[in-house]
């Protein structure tokens, strides 16, 4: 296939640029709900404005707004790239992009509305569930169909994790969100107490499997070897993590639900398969890494391999956390403390965040034919880096201090027998944290605010003549097949 095969872009223009604007809305909003449990009037008074509301829109801006667009949009260019032929559809790719940003205008407005399943990750309504089964099933046809009419034999291993991805959240969604509509605005669950608790999780947790890890290794797999120029470092070891993964994940819900009416034996299941995922999740990040043997001095002068190896690192420490955490001895004292919500955000921030960034700045210029595939500013782009990186770190240690701090408090007890703190004690503990919280996802999104900037510049065809610009990588990510 030559340079000039038709690839459809325009699809993938749109989502890349989406990627950053719902990534810098997303994580306003996350920074305005950390400010409120700081200083709590900065819900000014108002029921919209209220953390209970915004909280889950935070979570689905930042998930399937930011995490979403970047999918699509990779999954979309990944795909034609290493099929060699365009998508199947441009109009179709065009549908998935309309239909995806209106479910997530859709959400923006009803999510501060009060209007909630008040399921995890799955809050929206059931008209809207219904619209993202439709969009997601597009979203499968196009891709699918696009590896279909592919012009060679090999399938690359991203396009394994991206079809994980579309097939796993597809069940995921609608068994999950299977319901009884009373009104246009209200359903119940179709099931009930523990047994509407481990669907829940079961997607919940695998919306973590197959949503914030399939899909972002599926980029990690080809984003990582392009940009450093090498072949992924061991390809045997992609297709045995795959399948490992796959079939592990699925099991791991459980967790979540330890100590409740849940069956131990389901429990000690959940536990037992987290400890398992460790070995395929390490397997990919050793992998990732691994594939800059021979090319480490490119860290000194490419941030965004930056971006894409420090995104691993937070991968592999998040999955090291997340099976440990899932020990009913951890599980004791973590549960329902801010260590959960360090452990969330070492994986959201540090690895779906980072990789998706890194992705972008490879991409964008890419996308819009700029001057040696660059970005208008490197500089820049090392700036947000170290920003990013520190605003993680400020956030994900803050909220493990908090985390274990509130859990060592809620179980003292005297030797009376009776609590040594009282609940409201352990919330005013718990203040420095989120100060420093606040501070660390403030330092986030600047760095998102300086890339809205450097990419606005980038589409705009400007370029810092004075930073000289770094050799484009020629090397494809699986040898010659990709």
């Amino acid at each position: 296939m030559t340079e000039e095969t038709p690839y459809n872009l325009e699809v993938v223009r749109w989502f890349a640029v989406m990627t950053v604007v719902w990534g810098i809305v997303g994580m306003a909003v996350g920074v305005l709900i950390a400010g409120q449990l700081a200083w709590p009037a900065l819900n000014f008074d108002t029921s919209w404005l209220s953390y209970g509301r915004l909280r889950p829109l935070h979570t689905n801006a930042v998930i399937f707004a930011f995490g979403g667009c970047a999918l699509m949009g990779t999954a979309f260019y990944v795909v034609q790239r290493t099929c060699r032929t365009p998508l199947i559809s441009h109009g179709l790719a065009k549908v998935v992009f309309f239909g995806w940003n209106l479910v997530i205008l859709l959400a923006a407005i009803t999510l501060p509305m009060g209007l909630t399943t008040t399921k995890e990750y799955a809050e929206l309504e059931w008209p809207i569930d219904i619209l993202i089964a439709v969009v997601w099933v597009l979203f499968g046809v196009v891709f699918f169909g696009t590896i279909m009419k592919r012009k060679i034999d090999h399938i690359y291993v991203a396009n394994w994790f991206y079809g994980a991805l579309i097939i796993g959240v597809a069940v995921l969604h609608i068994f999950n969100s299977l319901a009884l509509p009373v009104t246009l605005t209200k359903s119940y669950s179709i099931y009930s107490g523990a047994m509407d608790a481990m669907m829940q999780w079961w997607y919940g947790h695998n919306a973590v499997g197959f949503f914030l890890t399939a899909g972002f290794l599926g980029i990690m797999y080809y984003f990582v070897p392009k940009q450093a120029g090498r072949p992924v470092y061991s390809y045997r070891l992609s297709i045995v993590h795959f399948w490992a993964l796959i079939a592990i994940y699925v099991w791991a819900g459980p967790h979540h639900l330890h100590y409740t009416s849940l069956p131990d034996w389901a429990q000690s299941l959940g536990m037992v398969m987290s400890l398992v995922l460790l070995a395929p999740s390490w397997g990919g990040m050793i992998n990732g890494i691994m594939t800059l043997s021979g090319a480490w001095d490119k860290l000194r002068t490419d941030p965004i391999l930056k971006f894409l190896i420090v995104s691993l690192s937070f991968y592999g420490m998040s999955t090291f956390e997340g099976p440990m955490m899932s020990i009913k001895t951890i599980n004791a004292l973590s549960h329902n403390t801010d260590w959960t919500i360090g452990h969330v955000h070492s994986g959201a921030l540090g690895w779906v965040a980072m990789v998706s960034i890194g992705a972008m700045y490879h991409l964008i210029p890419l996308l819009y034919g700029r001057d040696q595939g660059q970005m208008y500013s490197v500089k820049l782009i090392n700036l947000h880096f170290w920003l990013a990186t520190l605003g993680t770190v400020l956030y994900i240690a803050s909220m493990w201090v908090n985390g274990l701090l509130q859990g060592l408090m809620w179980r003292a007890t005297s030797v009376d027998g009776t609590l040594t703190y009282s609940f409201a004690e352990a919330v005013e503990a718990s203040f420095p944290g989120y100060y420093v919280r606040f501070i660390g996802g403030s330092i986030f999104l600047l760095g998102m605010l300086i890339m809205a900037f450097n990419v606005y510049k980038t589409v705009r065809g400007e370029r810092r003549t004075e930073e000289p610009a770094p050799a484009t990588p020629l090397v494809s990510p699986g040898g010659a097949n990709a």
